[in-house]
């Protein structure tokens, strides 16, 4: 599944529209609207920050998917 899916998927299941995402994650709307619109991919912090919102609010996420695109 290509990493801008996997981003979008997150956030809807969680219910949760671009900028209240972006604030759980700490970066910008504009960012999350380039991950979800595949202009742009997360670094590696940004990873480790989607990595623990899914932790916490168990989200079934395995951060490997972001790599395979």
């Amino acid at each position: 599944m290509p990493f801008h899916t996997v981003i979008k998927n997150i956030r809807l299941n969680s219910f949760l529209n671009q900028t209240e995402f972006a604030e759980k994650l700490g970066v910008s709307f504009t960012t999350v609207n380039r991950w979800e619109n595949g202009k742009a991919v997360p670094n590696l912090k940004a990873r480790k920050a989607i990595d623990d919102f899914c932790k916490k609010n168990k989200i079934d996420y395995d951060v490997r998917e972001l790599n395979k695109e």
